[in-house]
């Protein structure tokens, strides 16, 4: 009777790893680049708040990519981006002594129910988005963008004619109330777009006067946790474009990794601007192509 012996399976071990160098090495004239396309979404993502599918979605749309496989893959490519980003701002948040962080965890258990149910609305009632998802996702971004560079320099023109106002450290009723209906249309958004949730969230904890640090960390965790929670529908209906994760996802890593770092050394304000702009600028760019 035959018997598998050490060396057999080093054989065995080796020829799979060759196939598979192989394979690799075909692969990455025609995938490299979404290597790279997974580090600079995630590493903007992650520092600003702003879901990956702020460049994944204009990126898969401008590359023939069905809309709903650009939606599927930018879920799995998130899920490598926004839980690294998530590891390291948790991280960020015990190890730092100068920042309060209390609030993060609060309001992360405080969203993420209600997101989650928003996705599921979606998917479970197969609700359908009321237009394209190039459209919405321009409308979306462009919204976003207007609303955080109005605040922005709002509260930039107040602080010049009087003294800066504290951030706020504690959640009131208002806030909860507020963080729980925003959480669920976030979903929503989310289910259709891959982003949503997180932009929706880290604008309004920006408008209402919470750090803004800590509003991208919380969207960060937000983002991270709706990815999860829908990836599975994604995978059941076999929408992800397999061949862009194996690239972009590591690369998503990579970003999520450097992402805190850029998030925690610029200041405060121009933070926000630039979280502003991009989210504007992607929303403008894909609403004048499509």
């Amino acid at each position: 009777m035959f018997s598998l012996t050490r060396r057999h399976l080093t054989i065995i071990s080796a020829t799979v790893i060759s196939l598979l160098l192989c394979w690799y090495i075909y692969q990455v004239n025609a995938y490299s680049a979404y290597s790279l396309l997974g580090m600079l979404g995630a590493l903007f993502a992650n520092a600003t708040g702003a879901g990956g599918g702020v460049i994944f979605i204009p990126a898969f749309q401008q590359l023939g990519i069905t809309p709903e496989q650009s939606v599927a893959t930018s879920f799995a490519i998130q899920c490598f981006g926004m839980t690294t980003g998530t590891v390291m701002w948790l991280n960020h948040a015990k190890t730092c002594r100068v920042e309060d962080w209390s609030l993060l965890p609060s309001l992360s258990f405080l969203c993420l129910p209600f997101a989650i149910l928003g996705i599921w609305t979606v998917y479970g009632l197969e609700l359908s988005s009321p237009g394209s998802v190039s459209y919405l996702f321009a409308y979306f971004s462009i919204f976003i963008g207007v609303g955080l560079l109005y605040t922005g320099f709002k509260k930039l023109r107040s602080e010049k004619q009087k003294a800066p106002t504290q951030e706020k450290k504690q959640v009131n009723y208002q806030d909860k109330m507020a963080l729980v209906v925003l959480s669920y249309l976030g979903g929503i958004l989310t289910a259709w777009l891959s982003v949503g949730v997180g932009e929706i969230i880290a604008f309004y904890l920006i408008f209402r006067g919470y750090r803004v640090t800590l509003a991208i960390a919380v969207a960060v965790v937000l983002s991270a946790g709706a990815v999860w929670s829908g990836i599975g529908y994604h995978i059941y209906e076999n929408n992800i474009y397999w061949s862009v994760l194996y690239f972009a996802g590591p690369g998503a890593v990579i970003g999520g990794i450097l992402a805190k770092k850029l998030a925690t050394s610029i200041p405060v304000f121009q933070l926000k601007m630039f979280f502003a702009c991009w989210v504007f600028v992607a929303g403008s760019i894909e609403l004048l192509v499509n």
